[in-house]
């Protein structure tokens, strides 16, 4: 019994898709509409929410490490990962409802309210997600299937942010009847219907076809036990950064650089140690922190995700206030959507003419363009705007595209070279940049916006506000696309190289199947 490439079958691709159509009806509505939420509806200020997305971060930089090294030890008749997916179906749809729900609190009370169902979300949806990115590792041994697995998987991610993005207003309206408080909760149990049926579909459908052996030897109790100890490395990094982000001090830049000194000092003490000197778990952080495509690769979606979390944050105020107009938002989106549904698609056709690298230069450069002309648009150029946002849309949405398909060549770099997979670490990372980026662009959109006098509560002080809103708009996403270009640049892995490294992956793997017999 030998292997061989792995071409997917059209209906898999659907049904994989609709995982990400389901995830996105959260991760969408929630980066779109939360902060909205929050600050317009529920009655926290900027500032408080602001803090409170960055600090549900630090709960994600564990969470994700730690579902990643269980998804990689989970072994069941159906799969490692396929199993999480139905598992955390209905927390998922659960703590959704939960968080577009407006119980009659104090303002403290709202605020502990918010913490507890958001962290919820979060947990719910790492759960949800880690083992659904890292799936897309183990379905096909081929990068070149892979680019067209996540151009469909982001399709379907697209389709399902168009849905509640592109309807959520009309929703909240129609559902609500001038009552956004019952509106934001009946839309939600919509979309928790479809959500649970969508995940259901892919389980149901896909398939995992690359088993990497789990080691016997280990032990995921004592695995978990090492990395509770290396917790305060991976808590303190995000906390100083969390600080400077939000604070920008003396006292905060100091903490910042004490903390990524001594970060430096542990990783390089940690790397040279000889490998029988190391567990498990920590022979895989070593094998990340040496992967070279893998750490620029972490840079680059904390970049996009910034990039797009920050534009997509701040539509619906600036089409409510900017525009004048809070209906045009949902329209806005599904031109947003449907553009990148087009934009994903024809990623793996450029990529082949291109090369993943190069075409993600180029997506990074050109959406950095034309999302920094908004800068020079007068208020209220309708036409304007649907046509410099569809054109930044369209290169945007290969951003995560190709970013997840790097991530299953990254896997199979650490493979090549250290003969190890742990694809649900190396996806749980790209997850959890992801998930980081995204709030702290939520945060961002936030602070920027406090800092102009902003309270989604006070009418007279939008007009003071608008100027953040346009550079909300352009100039501050587009230098994260142009800084994720630069870093671009040095990563190493070609068409070419990809190729070799997954001809001798398969060569490797036939040959431990023959001597099995």
């Amino acid at each position: 019994m030998t292997q061989h490439i792995n071409v997917l079958p059209f209906s898999e691709k659907v049904g994989y898709a609709m995982g990400d159509a389901a995830a996105n009806l959260v991760w969408r509505g929630a980066l779109a509409y939360l902060a909205v939420f929050y600050t317009d509806t529920f009655g926290l200020s900027a500032a408080a929410a602001a803090m409170l997305f960055l600090v549900v971060r630090l709960s994600d930089g564990v969470t994700d490490i730690i579902m990643g090294m269980i998804a990689d030890r989970t072994s069941t008749r159906w799969g490692s990962f396929r199993p999480w997916i139905l598992w955390s179906a209905p927390f998922l749809a659960l703590f959704m409802v939960l968080c577009f729900t407006t119980p009659d609190f104090s303002d403290n009370g709202k605020l502990v309210y918010a913490y507890i169902t958001y962290i919820g979300l979060t947990l719910a949806y790492t759960i949800n997600n880690v083992p659904y990115s890292a799936l897309m590792g183990v379905m096909t041994n081929c990068d070149k299937e892979r680019t067209s697995l996540s151009g469909f998987r982001f399709a379907g991610a697209f389709a399902g942010g168009l849905l509640v993005m592109g309807f959520l207003p009309d929703l909240v309206a129609y559902f609500g009847q001038g009552n956004d408080s019952m509106g934001y909760q009946y839309t939600m149990y919509l979309f928790a219907a479809v959500l649970v049926f969508l995940l259901v579909v892919t389980f149901a459908t896909t398939k995992e076809r690359i088993a990497p052996a789990i080691d016997k030897t280990s032990n995921l109790k004592k695995e978990l036990g090492d990395l509770s100890k290396s917790l305060p490395f991976i808590i303190l990094p995000l906390l100083s950064v969390t600080l400077f982000f939000y604070y920008r001090d003396l006292y905060s830049g100091l903490f910042f650089t004490v903390v990524m000194l001594a970060m430096t000092i542990v990783i390089k003490n940690l790397i040279k140690q000889p490998k029988e000197n190391l567990s498990s778990s920590q022979e895989d952080m070593v094998d990340l922190l040496t992967n070279k495509p893998w750490l620029i690769l972490l840079g680059i979606g904390f970049l996009t995700m910034m990039f797009n979390g920050i534009k997509y944050g701040v539509i619906a105020y600036y089409f409510k206030y900017h525009v004048g107009d809070e209906l045009l938002t949902g329209k806005y989106f599904i031109a947003l959507l449907i553009v990148s549904i087009l934009g994903a698609l024809a990623t793996s056709y450029l990529a082949k003419k291109l090369g993943k690298r190069r075409l993600f230069i180029w997506a990074l450069l050109l959406s950095g363009v034309f999302t920094a002309g908004f800068f020079w648009l007068p208020q209220g150029d309708i036409k304007s705007i649907f046509i410099l946002g569809c054109s930044a849309e369209f290169f945007a949405a290969m951003m995560p595209t190709l970013f997840f398909s790097m991530l299953g060549d990254s896997a199979d770099y650490s493979e090549w070279k250290n003969g190890r997979r742990a694809t649900g670490l190396i996806y749980s990372a790209g997850t959890f940049v992801q998930k980081t980026g995204g709030g702290f662009a939520g945060a961002l959109v936030l602070v920027v916006l406090a800092n102009y006098g902003y309270n989604g509560m006070d009418s007279s002080t939008i007009a003071q506000a608008l100027p953040g809103m346009q550079l909300l708009m352009s100039w501050i996403p587009a230098a994260f696309a142009f800084a994720g270009a630069a870093l671009m640049l040095f990563y190493p892995l070609s068409s070419k190289e990809n190729q070799t490294i997954t001809s001798e992956l398969i060569a490797r793997r036939n040959e431990m199947v023959t001597s099995e017999f």
